[in-house]
This record gives structure tokens, C-alpha cells and sequence, in this order.
């Protein structure tokens, strides 16, 4: 028996290594190879190694361990700085998602409850694949990316609730009562870890990590105890690997635990998929070619438009709207395990199971080229997009360009390092102006009586009244290449002879950017490892200037926390 299941998970690694290979070479993400492996080598192709309990157990490891390390980036006391954004914006897109995606599978003449997992399943957007994603464009810094990781925080939190209803569904005849005990064990369970996690944990694990090895045995340990206590009171074992990853997320050593099990974590996780996608179904599922395509296009059109009014509303310009939209085309893991649980209560049969499952493929092969290429995809639709923002916000972010002021300064964006650029020209006194496209950075300068425009630094129209031929010096704080190359080529337009000062996160970008006639290039990384080996220079080894250069940092860096410049 145990050489079966060796030879068995032999031909379903090499089988993944091949076709996740060829995926890679398109530029796929890694899950669309792994569920295709589980097709090609499951009974719906070649039927080459047969779906056994062994395999659900070890994708049932699989899925913990993601969970778990879904929670590692959970922080509790992180959630609340995210903002009310994130709670209003992911609100109304978790209900508006789930009531049109309802109501359009109904339509498309499926039962109610398959509609209402299907509905469900497509809300959720996948927190991996995003966050993947958008660190390989190096644009987690930017505002659209901070919106997207807070409502993907708010939806993790929502399908964590709906795992949980899901499980309680076992007994049909009193759902409702049954949810309601479940909903009361898993908030007395949630209260006393978040507190164990809080005031017991940081003080053992200081005793834990002072052993590399003990620290992955414990935190593996950890996440397969509490996921255990939570099926020992009949919860879902998903919430409870999930709730463990939460709490050690207020550990100081969260970062660590994280890399030390990742590797794990993929290679259970890839089990999962395959498994996933032994399971699927196609002999009925081929009758519902219309209605995939559909949901698929619902999603990757509908979704984002639905973002697009939401944060619109909240006075967003429309290529953050975008760029944020644009994120959530895809359907999260979350959601496959959602579907899973669906069918392992008998609320569902499989056929459900693979229609999101195709679906997710689909939109997931979809979202990543629209991530990879959203700013150029934004320049294509964006004439438009204006019906996206409110026009009392246009009037707002061009208000003050009116008034036809002349300049010295420029600024493109204050978070981060424009933010300690301002605080330098106040101190000279400089006469300059910020255009930021974030509505609360605005609001904030205009606070503190800083001249400045609520703008995309992409909007042509804007441009054309800053009067930037009057201007002496512009600075370009925002991260992104593309919309520095366009504001130099823009301002070396009208202005010849202007010092344009550009920010770039790779060499590469630096090079091209001084090639076209920037001043100077601000590169972060390297200012700061510049910055600290002349510091080193000045102050040798000693401690007190050292010391001296902390308080000052320290002091730097509460004024920043004051004015939420993080």
C-alpha cells in the first residue's frame, strides 16, 4: 500500500512539474498548472492515479497550511489601520457582488443553492495571486495597492464567517439554530486564542525562536493543534488553521515562520489543487458552456465595475478605481475550498465543484495579464472612465488649480518620501504645491494649510493648468515607472530648462530616466544603504552619536505615525 501511494505522488509530481513548467513559460500562475495536473492524470482524461482518502487527507494538510500562512499576514492590530475605506468599499462589494452574481447564475437556469455557493464563490478574489502579482510590478507602496490589501483583509475575514456557516449546514433541519451554536463556540474559541495570542504567546515563542529548527517544528505544531481543537468542536478545520495564523501574526517572528514554512506550504498546497482538480466532473459540466462563460466574463468586467462605483463614490480618482478593480478579476482559492466544503456537507454535488473550478481557471489566466498590464489597459479605456468619478470630487482636485499660482515647486506625490521632501520646504519656506490623486492625503495638507491638488499625475488635463512652465524644480515621489517617464516627457515639453527630479525602483528605470533628462533619480533602496554607510564613516564606533542619531529617528518617525505616513 505505501509503495502505491509513493509511486502514485511520484507521477503527480512529475506530471506537475512538467505542466507547471510549460505554464510558467506563458507566464501563468502556478495553481492553473496544478489543477490541470489533477485533470490530465485524474478519471476525466487518463485516469492515471485514482482520487484516494489518502490524497484528500493530505489536501485537507494542504489547505491548513495556506490558511495558516493567510493568517501570518493578518495581524489584528493592522486590520484596524487599514482604514474605512476598506470596511465601506468591501461592504458594499461583498453584498453587490454576491446579489448580482446571485440573481445572473439563477438566470442562467440553475438551482438556488448551487446559484448561492456560485454567487459566493465569485465574490471572493484571491489574496495570493494579487499580492503576488503586484509585488513583481514593485507597486505594493501605492495607494491602489493598500485599497486592494485592505478589502482582500475584509473578504478573508467574510469567508472565514461563510466557512463557518458552511460547516454548520450539516444539519439541514435547523440550520439556522445550528449556525447560531456555531457562530457562539467560534467566537469564545476566537476570543480566547486572539487573547493567548496577544498576552501569552510573544513571551514563548522569545523561548521558541532561540532554536531555528524548534521554531518551524512548533509553529507546524501550533497550526495543526488548533485547527484539531476547532474539528474536536465540530468546526471547520480551515478557520481553525486559519485562526492560528492569526494569532502568531502579533509575534515578532512572524516573518520568520513564514519563510521557514513556505516551501511546505507549497508543495501541500500543490496536493490540494491536484486533488482539486482529480475531482472535477466535465461529462455535465460541458452543459453549462454557456453559463461559464458568462460568470468567467462577470467576472472579470462586472467585478471591477463594481469596485469601480464603489470607491468612486467615496471620492477616488478613476484610475485608482481601476487599478483596484482591475485586482479583484479573479476567483480566490477561498473560494474553491468554500465550494469543497459545499460538497463535502452534501449540500451540493461535484458538478458545482467543477463549474467553479473552470471558472477560476479561467478568470485567474485572465486577471494576471490584466494586472501585469493595467496601466496600459487604464491609457486604453481611460477617455472613458470619467463616468467612474463623482463630479463634485473633479470640481474638488482642480479647485485651487484655478487660481492660477506660480509655483517654484512642484511635487508629485507626498506619502513616503515626499512626505519628508515637504517637510524640508516648509522649513525653508519654499513656495511650492503637492498634486496627490488620495482624498484623505488632501485633506490632511490642506489641514496644515499646505497649497495642493487633488490629481492623477496621468491626467493630461491637469497638467495643462499647473502653469509648469513657470515652475523651477519638480519632484516625482510616485514609485511607478511608466508615470514617471510620462510627467518628464510632459514637463520637458513645456519647461526645457526645468530640474525634474524622478524615483525609481530598479536600475534599469534609473538609467532610462536620466537618459531622457531627469536631474536626478531617487532610488529608496539605495539611498538608504547610502545614507547609513556614511553615517557609519562619520561616526565610527561611537555609540553615543549613534544614540544621538536614534532619538532624533525615533522623534522623525512618531511625527510620521501622527500624520498616518507609514
Amino acid at each position: 500500500m505505501s509503495e502505491i501511494l509513493f509511486l502514485q505522488l511520484s507521477l503527480i509530481i512529475i506530471a506537475g512539474v512538467i505542466i507547471s513548467g510549460v505554464l510558467s513559460l506563458l507566464k501563468q500562475p502556478s495553481i492553473i498548472g496544478y489543477i490541470l495536473t489533477g485533470i490530465l492524470i485524474g478519471p476525466a482524461v487518463f485516469n492515471l492515479v485514482p482520487s484516494t482518502a489518502s490524497h484528500a487527507t493530505l489536501a485537507t494538510l494542504g489547505v491548513s497550511l495556506l490558511l495558516f500562512m493567510v493568517g501570518l499576514h493578518l495581524d489584528p492590530r493592522a486590520i484596524k489601520d487599514v482604514g474605512k475605506v476598506s470596511l465601506i468599499a468591501g461592504s458594499f462589494q461583498v453584498v453587490v457582488t454576491t446579489a448580482l452574481g446571485f440573481l445572473l447564475v439563477l438566470a442562467l437556469n440553475m438551482a438556488v443553492l448551487p446559484a448561492i455557493y456560485i454567487a459566493i464563490g465569485i465574490t471572493f478574489s484571491s489574496t495570493i495571486i494579487i499580492m503576488k502579482l503586484i509585488s513583481d510590478k514593485a507597486e505594493l507602496n501605492s495607494l491602489y495597492s493598500r485599497i486592494t490589501i485592505g478589502l482582500l483583509i475584509f473578504q478573508d475575514i467574510i469567508a472565514m464567517i461563510a466557512l463557518l456557516l458552511v460547516s454548520s449546514l450539516g444539519d439541514s433541519s435547523n440550520w439556522l439554530l445550528s449556525f447560531g451554536q456555531v457562530m457562539l463556540q467560534a467566537a469564545g474559541l476566537i476570543i480566547i486564542l486572539l487573547f493567548i495570542g496577544k498576552y501569552f504567546l510573544p513571551r514563548l515563542m522569545s523561548y521558541v525562536a532561540k532554536s531555528q529548527e524548534y521554531l518551524l517544528f512548533f509553529s507546524l505544531g501550533w497550526c495543526l493543534a488548533i485547527a484539531s481543537l476547532f474539528y474536536l468542536f465540530n468546526l471547520s478545520i480551515e478557520v481553525g488553521a486559519l485562526m492560528a495564523g492569526i494569532t502568531l501574526a502579533m509575534s515578532p517572528f512572524r516573518q520568520e515562520i513564514s519563510s521557514k514554512m513556505k516551501i511546505l506550504r507549497d508543495f501541500f498546497v500543490f496536493l490540494f489543487f491536484v486533488v482539486l482538480g482529480e475531482q472535477m466532473v466535465f461529462g455535465s459540466v460541458l452543459h453549462y458552456l454557456v453559463p461559464i462563460i458568462v460568470v468567467s466574463l462577470f467576472i472579470l468586467i462586472m467585478k471591477p465595475i463594481i469596485v469601480m462605483i464603489i470607491l468612486g463614490l467615496l471620492g477616488y480618482r478613476k484610475r485608482t478605481s481601476f487599478l483596484v478593480g482591475t485586482s479583484m478579476t479573479q476567483v480566490s482559492a477561498f473560494s474553491l475550498i468554500l465550494v469543497s466544503a459545499g460538497v463535502a456537507t452534501g449540500q451540493i454535488n461535484s458538478e458545482v465543484l467543477s463549474f467553479i473550478t473552470i471558472v477560476g481557471v479561467i478568470s485567474i489566466a485572465g486577471s494576471s495579464y490584466l494586472i501585469m498590464h493595467s496601466n496600459a489597459v487604464y491609457n486604453f479605456f481611460s477617455p472613458i472612465l470619467n463616468i467612474f468619478e463623482k463630479k463634485a470630487n473633479k470640481k474638488f482636485e482642480h479647485e485651487d488649480a484655478h487660481k492660477k499660482g506660480k509655483y517654484d515647486v512642484i511635487i508629485f506625490g507626498s506619502d513616503r518620501t515626499g512626505y519628508d521632501i515637504i517637510e524640508s520646504f516648509k522649513e525653508k519656506k519654499m513656495n511650492f504645491l503637492v498634486v496627490d490623486y488620495n482624498p484623505a492625503v488632501i485633506s490632511e495638507l490642506r489641514g496644515k494649510g499646505i497649497k495642493c491638488i487633488y490629481g492623477d499625475a496621468d491626467d493630461s488635463e491637469l497638467l495643462a493648468e499647473l502653469q509648469i512652465e513657470k515652475a523651477k524644480l519638480f519632484v516625482i515621489t510616485i514609485p511607478d515607472a511608466e508615470t514617471n517617464i510620462l510627467l518628464l516627457k510632459s514637463i520637458l515639453l513645456r519647461n526645457s530648462k526645468a530640474i525634474i527630479i524622478c524615483t525609481a525602483q530598479r536600475v534599469e528605470e534609473a538609467i532610462e530616466l536620466y537618459e531622457r533628462g531627469a536631474a536626478y533619480v531617487i532610488m529608496p533602496h539605495f539611498i538608504s544603504g547610502r545614507h547609513t554607510s556614511l553615517m557609519i564613516h562619520e561616526y565610527g564606533f561611537n555609540i553615543k552619536r549613534f544614540f544621538s542619531e536614534k532619538k532624533k529617528h525615533i522623534k522623525h518617525l512618531k511625527k510620521r505615525q501622527s500624520s498616518k505616513q507609514n
